[in-house]
């Protein structure tokens, strides 16, 4: 192997085989730490493939004087941490959840009048806010995700879901 500063100079202009070198070294290290994380949709490659990726359309701020093992396994745990940040913020307004029984002491035709006062809301939403809104809290897509999808900044996205939060918040209380 070459050393660390001449990969990551390489990497930095470029060269596919540093990229292909670097893939296979750390494919296998990498594997290893990402199958420690037990999630419901990703898997190990899905990690491993987003942390090259990263690698790749960053590759510019690679620091020479870090060993790039190091710089690697901290990109994938942020990745593997920011996904598992994520599965914490899902809000319940998940298909599963709007259809599953609650139990409380509501009676169920009043459980039934919230859930149906909620999907009114979110459909009374302005057009781009609704999308954005059930992208975000529905599907989980990160607002980074959204805006490129959208082609919309993610401060406008913040602004999209921020005001859909206020107006489903504002109304469902007088509900």
């Amino acid at each position: 192997m070459k050393n660390n500063q001449k990969i990551i100079l390489d990497l930095k202009k470029g060269k596919t085989t540093s990229f292909k070198e670097i893939y296979f070294l750390y494919y296998d290290k990498l594997f290893h730490i990402c199958k420690k994380f037990n999630f419901k949709v990703f898997t190990p490659q899905d990690f491993i493939q987003e942390t090259f990726l990263k690698i790749y359309k960053n590759r510019h701020q690679l620091k020479e004087d870090v060993p790039l093992e190091a710089q690697i396994i901290v990109i994938c745990k942020n990745i593997i941490f920011n996904h598992l940040n994520r599965e914490k913020k899902i809000i319940p307004l998940q298909p599963d959840f709007l259809n599953s029984k609650i139990e409380n002491d509501e009676p169920e035709n009043e459980t039934n009048f919230k859930k149906e006062k909620l999907h009114k809301l979110i459909e009374e939403l302005p057009v781009q806010q609704k999308k954005i809104f059930k992208l975000h809290k529905i599907d989980n897509y990160s607002y980074q995700e959204i805006a490129s999808l959208t082609q919309l900044s993610q401060k406008t996205i913040a602004n999209h879901i921020y005001l859909a939060n206020n107006f489903i918040r504002k109304n469902i209380k007088k509900a």
